[in-house]
Order: C-alpha cells, then sequence, then structure tokens
C-alpha cells in the first residue's frame, strides 16, 4: 500500500490542455449568429425576432445572452423566471417576439447589441472576453455580500451586537452562520444564514445543508432566521422547498427575501425584545 504522500504524489490532471484557437461546433455556430447579427441592416424589435427564428437548434437565444454579458445558466435561470421555461429552442420557435421583448426590458438588449456589433475588437479583447468566467464569479459573490451586508444594515439599525461569519454553539453541536446576535459561539441567541443564488448551482447544496445543520442543532431558546434569494433558486425548487419545510414545521423561525426584509427586521426586532437583547 502507497504512503499518504505518495498517493497524493501520483495525482494528476483529470483534463488535458485544450487549445483555445481552435473552434468546436458550439463555436462555429455562434460565429455564423454573429455574422448574421452583424449582417443585420437595423437593430429591431422585429428584426431580432425573425433572427432568433431562423437560427438552428436555439442557438440565437444562448447569442443574444452573450450580447448581454449572460452565462447559458444564467440565462438559463432567466428565462424560467422571466418567460417560464428554460430551453433556448422553445423560445426561439414559440416566443421570439416575447424573448426579445423580454431581454429588452431586463438587459437593454437592443442598445448593447448596436453598440458591440460594429466595434473593433483588439487581443486585449480577446483575453478580456476569456477571463469572462472569472467576472461572472466576483459578481456571483458580490450578490451574496448583499444579502450578508443587508442583514447586517439591519442588525445595525436596530441597534445590536453582532458577528458575521462564524459558528454557533446548540444544543450538542455547532453549525455556521452568517450573522450571530450578540456574538458567535456560546453566546448566539439569534442566528441568521444569507444564501443568494443567482446563476451558479455549485454552493447550492453546501446552502441548503448549511441551513439545514442550523435547525438541527438550534437550543429550544434560539432563534434561526434565512434570508435567501436569486432567480436560481428557481431551477432547483426542491431544494428550496427542503429550506421551506424546515420554516412550516416551525424548525427555523422564519424565511425571507430581499423583497420582504422589512419582515425581517419587524422579527429580529421581535426575538431581541423578547431574550431582552440590548446593544452594550
Amino acid at each position: 500500500m502507497p504512503s499518504f504522500e505518495e498517493y497524493v504524489a501520483s495525482l494528476g490532471a483529470l483534463t488535458s490542455h485544450v487549445d483555445p484557437t481552435l473552434e468546436n461546433e458550439e463555436g462555429r455556430l455562434i460565429k455564423a449568429a454573429a455574422e448574421g447579427l452583424a449582417a443585420l441592416e437595423s437593430i429591431t424589435r422585429e428584426s431580432l425576432a425573425a433572427w432568433v427564428a431562423e437560427q438552428p437548434r436555439g442557438t440565437g437565444v444562448g447569442v443574444l445572452g452573450l450580447v448581454v454579458g449572460l452565462s447559458q445558466e444564467a440565462l438559463r435561470n432567466s428565462l424560467r423566471h422571466g418567460l417560464g421555461s428554460p430551453a433556448f429552442p422553445k423560445a426561439a420557435r414559440e416566443n421570439p417576439v416575447g424573448l426579445v421583448d423580454y431581454m429588452e426590458a431586463e438587459y437593454s438588449l437592443l442598445s448593447l447589441l448596436e453598440s458591440q456589433r460594429g466595434r473593433q475588437y483588439d487581443f486585449g479583447d480577446v483575453l478580456v472576453a476569456r477571463a469572462g468566467t472569472r467576472a461572472l464569479a466576483t459578481r456571483a459573490g458580490q450578490a451574496g455580500r448583499q444579502l450578508e451586508d443587508e442583514i447586517e444594515e439591519i442588525a445595525k439599525s436596530l441597534g445590536l451586537p453582532y458577528q458575521t461569519r462564524c459558528r454557533f454553539e446548540g444544543r450538542t453541536a455547532s453549525a455556521p452562520c452568517d450573522l450571530a446576535l450578540p456574538a458567535g459561539d456560546s453566546a448566539a441567541q439569534i442566528v441568521v444564514a444569507a444564501k443568494s443564488f443567482g446563476s451558479t448551482g455549485s454552493k447550492l447544496t453546501d446552502a441548503v445543508r448549511e441551513i439545514e445543520e442550523m435547525a438541527l442543532v438550534r437550543k429550544p431558546t434560539q432563534f434561526v432566521f434565512a434570508v435567501i434569494d436569486g432567480i436560481g433558486w428557481k431551477g432547483r425548487i426542491n431544494d428550496l422547498r427542503r429550506i421551506y419545510n424546515l420554516w412550516s414545521s416551525g424548525q427555523i423561525n422564519g424565511m425571507y427575501t430581499l423583497a420582504s426584509l422589512g419582515q425581517f427586521q419587524d422579527d429580529l426586532a421581535e426575538a431581541a425584545a423578547i431574550l431582552r437583547m440590548t446593544k452594550d
């Protein structure tokens, strides 16, 4: 049997490097679609809807997503939210006008397309485009911090002491939380989870698990709240329902979105009053 160090030394890459300049079938379809967009005499809702309907396999829908800076998963989540279905071919075939209208209302599609399609791009632009996934990851992190910042500001506005991004002690174990009042560890009396899910599901399992863990270890005297938002959850309804069931069964005390933060503030203030919690 090899030692642990030998095992680690034997680890290798599971994927080989791919030349980014080589085109695959998807790349060729995107390039052809882009050439078609550039050739349109004018950019209008009608001309775009007709163009989308002509593209094979719903390719035009994905290309319009790229125009406004959306990954495929982010675009699918957006279409599910706005049009009721994430399927590119269905949108192109059955509702191209509605698709264009929705993307114009949400992302200013027409002006973005007009400003980009005739522009000359240099090597730096190519590298920036390849770094796009990193930029998306940054925006996803910013979305998560938005929820955390909002709940922190509410705690501040109520004059309550708190600690962010910590663990709290429950009955027989500890669990992670994004906000603990008045502090983390054994001092925690109110704990809050803030979980956003805008486009990627990479951290979804952790989000659900953490909230379930909070509900499991809580003491009877502790309050547990969850602030959850992002249209990506609509694509993982069963996971969202697991958290909702914790709320409906009384295992956590509240579940909120950004739109219902006013109710969260009221419930947090009420919990703090019950616990006689005041700022030092």
